[in-house]
Order: C-alpha cells, then sequence, then structure tokens
C-alpha cells in the first residue's frame, strides 16, 4: 500500500518523538488575554495522540503503546496504564464518557484497528470491533450520547467505511456504502488527533478527509441515514496534505484545518470556517507555528470566537475566529480539547500533558 499522510503520522512520526522524555511540572503564565500553560506529569513516556475532557476535572488521554491516562483531580495526579493485550496498538482516539466511561480505538490497517471500552476506570477493557477489512484505516470516533457513536476508516473500494453503535457499542453496524457520497482516489482521515469526526446534538456529523486531490467534508444531519459531501479550500492535491481536524461550536459555527505534512516549515491556507453548519467554508488566517496543524478547538466558555490550534511547531490560539493568531508554545502537540468551562488539556510525544487555562 502507498505511504500516505496518515501512515507517516504512525510510523515516521511515531519514531521520531517515542524517546522524549516525559514533561516536568512546572507553570508559565502568559500575559492576558492568553493562557496559563501547567505542565503535568502523565506517568508514560510514550507519543500520546488524543484528549478527551469529560469536564474541568476528568479528563482521558491515549497514545501509542496501548496506552491511556487518566485524571480525576483536574491534573494534580495522572494514573496510567497499558490494555492487556493491546500494548502494540496505537490509540489515535478517545472519548470519554465519564469517570468510569470510555471508549479507544487504535488506528491502523486491517485488525491493527480496534475499539475497546471501559466501565470501570480503565481496570478492564473489552474488545468491542475488530476491523476485518484488509484495506480498512480507521481514523476516528465520536459519540452523540454514551451509547450513540460513530467511527469512519479510509476509503475501500470508493467509498469510506462508517460504523456506528446504538447500544454503547454492544454492536458495531456499517453504514450501508450506497448512502455515502463517493470518495476521491486514495482519499481517507489523518489519524493524527482523533478530530477528524466530530458530532453534534441532533445527529449531526462531520468528517474531514484530504490525500485524495481535495480537502472535503462529508456531513450527516440525521446520524448516518444520509450524507452530502463537499470541498474546502484547504490546501490539498498530494498524498500528505488535506483537512486533518475539525472542530464546531454549535451546529452553525465551525472549523477545519489541516495542511501538508511533508513541510514542517510551510505556511499553506489550512484554516477555515464556516457558519452555516458546513454548507460552504471560507478562508482565514494562517497560524503563527508551520506546518500542518493536527487539531483545532473551541474554547467554549470564551464563546464561539476563540480557538486554540496545536501541531508539531507549537500551540496557537486566536480570539477572531481564526483570523489573527496568537502563539504560546513551541512545543510539539499532536491534540488538544475542552471541557465546559475556559480549561483545556493538550497532548503530544514524551508523555506531554499541558493544562490551558484561560482567564
Amino acid at each position: 500500500m502507498p505511504l500516505t499522510g496518515r501512515h507517516l503520522l504512525g510510523l515516521a512520526w511515531f519514531t521520531a518523538f517515542v524517546l522524549i522524555p516525559a514533561a516536568a511540572s512546572a507553570q508559565h503564565l502568559l500575559p492576558q488575554p492568553g493562557p496559563a500553560l501547567t505542565e503535568q506529569i502523565s506517568g508514560t513516556s510514550v507519543l500520546l495522540q488524543a484528549v478527551s475532557p469529560v469536564d474541568e476535572r476528568v479528563v482521558w488521554v491515549s497514545g501509542h503503546g496501548g496506552t491511556f491516562t487518566r485524571t480525576l483531580d483536574g491534573g494534580g495526579t495522572w494514573k496510567a496504564g497499558v490494555v492487556a493485550g493491546a500494548d502494540t496498538l496505537q490509540f489515535r482516539d478517545v472519548h470519554g464518557v465519564d469517570a468510569s466511561t470510555a471508549y479507544l480505538l487504535s488506528a491502523g490497517p486491517g485488525e491493527l484497528s480496534r475499539i475497546y471500552k471501559t466501565t470501570d476506570g480503565g481496570s478492564s477493557w473489552a474488545l468491542q470491533f475488530t476491523n476485518r477489512e484488509p484495506r480498512g484505516f480507521y481514523d476516528c470516533i465520536d459519540f452523540w450520547s454514551p451509547q450513540r457513536g460513530m467511527a469512519f476508516s479510509d476509503a475501500v473500494d470508493g467509498r469510506l467505511l462508517v460504523i456506528r453503535t446504538r447500544d454503547g457499542g454492544e454492536t458495531w453496524t456499517p453504514i450501508l456504502r450506497n448512502r455515502l457520497p463517493g470518495a476521491l482516489p486514495g482519499e481517507g482521515g489523518f489519524a493524527a488527533s482523533g478530530t477528524c469526526l466530530v458530532t453534534r446534538d441532533e445527529g449531526n456529523a462531520w468528517i474531514v478527509t484530504g490525500a485524495g486531490g481535495e480537502a472535503r467534508v462529508f456531513q450527516t444531519r440525521d446520524g448516518g441515514e444520509s450524507w452530502v459531501v463537499v470541498s474546502t479550500p484547504i490546501v490539498s492535491g498530494t498524498a500528505t496534505s488535506g483537512a486533518m481536524t475539525i472542530a464546531f461550536y454549535d451546529e452553525r459555527h465551525g472549523i477545519v484545518a489541516g495542511g501538508e505534512l511533508r513541510d514542517a516549515e510551510s505556511r499553506n491556507d489550512n484554516v477555515a470556517v464556516t457558519a452555516d453548519g458546513g454548507r460552504t467554508w471560507t478562508l482565514v488566517g494562517r497560524p503563527v507555528i508551520t506546518g500542518a496543524t493536527y487539531c483545532i478547538a473551541y474554547v467554549p466558555g470564551r464563546g464561539p470566537s476563540t480557538v486554540v490550534a496545536v501541531g508539531p511547531k507549537g500551540m496557537d490560539y486566536s480570539t477572531d475566529n481564526g483570523v489573527r493568531w496568537t502563539n504560546v508554545s513551541r512545543e510539539n502537540y499532536w491534540s488538544v480539547g475542552f471541557a465546559s468551562g475556559r480549561t483545556g488539556w493538550a497532548v503530544g510525544p514524551g508523555g506531554r500533558i499541558t493544562r490551558i487555562d484561560f482567564p
């Protein structure tokens, strides 16, 4: 299989970063109105690739080597673990439900793509799904509720593979392929940060793709029964470029980002916004950090205009919905997420977890 951007993320980037030591604890106060960044002791040194804050105290994080870690006290302490029998897997997405319940998605070709669930805080994990399609490569997972969720894979035979559950993962059912728009040659998701799929209330879901000649957004408004797909102005045209991350503040206001993986110094058109639920997308400003943006997230406690973007070159934030950006860190991050307030978390290589507090 040709080497694509998502496989570069899983292999070359992992080799480069997994040996970086875990971050030490320290606090760096930044000028107002920027956030305060507090480095955490994560309990692991692996590449951490996805984060799911349940609230400002309970946060789940996932990474390579079958690793997960969780805090119950807002980052005061973290408890890391490895899923039994999964120490070779790359958990590139995580969805936390509460302090006891979470889902993990491992990404990789064929049977390396799996879904696990815990209901006892990570003491044990049940294997819920194993991908049996050798050409499949699952990228992201998200949930409308603790019972209703969706996951998707890169395209196989001209269509994305999309599965969903309505019973908390007891069963995962494929969506009929004729309900999905046709895929472009090579099209798929970038399993970088666990944010290439996002769901919202009332059955809304959006999937972002690249590597197929265009950066596109697949959208459903009825829980996967029907779909439309639109192009975005994000840089594309190579197997290593396109849209990599998407976030929605509400059902109308959203933001998408990505870039070109092979050029860490590039300054391409890589952020676009929508005000009509994803029907149309408009380019906004380029972040200060160069290269691809792996993850973008709204800060819910500050309204629909404050967003944080992260990538291997650092962390930026914007208070005008992506028009202008301010850099706050040059550390390497892969994912960022916020709970219901102004507190969020960014994760990356070497077991890096950083708490983000906006004033």
